[in-house]
């Protein structure tokens, strides 16, 4: 195995890693950033006005984006385990 193609290997999991992370992240960070400013403009810091918003959009994003998530990572995967020999030898 050569350094070139653990780099390829590393290179291409990190950016399915940011594929399947990105969806979750980005409307919970959102989501977080209107609270806070909600939460900023009239004083109520309650941690679970944060924590409750965040849980229903992670769920819905889950909900709508999971079967593309799951079909992303699996098709790596069943890429990665088909690459083997060549990857090996």
């Amino acid at each position: 195995m050569t350094p070139e193609t653990i780099y390829k290997v590393s290179q291409d999991a990190m950016i399915i890693a940011i594929k399947l992370t990105a969806p979750i992240l980005l409307p919970s960070l959102a989501i977080g950033l209107i609270i806070a400013m909600f939460q900023a403009a009239t004083q109520i810091n309650e941690s679970t006005l944060t924590f409750v918003p965040k849980l229903i959009v992670i769920g819905l994003v889950l909900l709508i984006m999971g079967p593309w998530m799951l079909q992303l990572f699996l098709d790596y995967f069943q890429t990665l385990i088909k690459d083997i020999p060549t990857l090996i030898g």
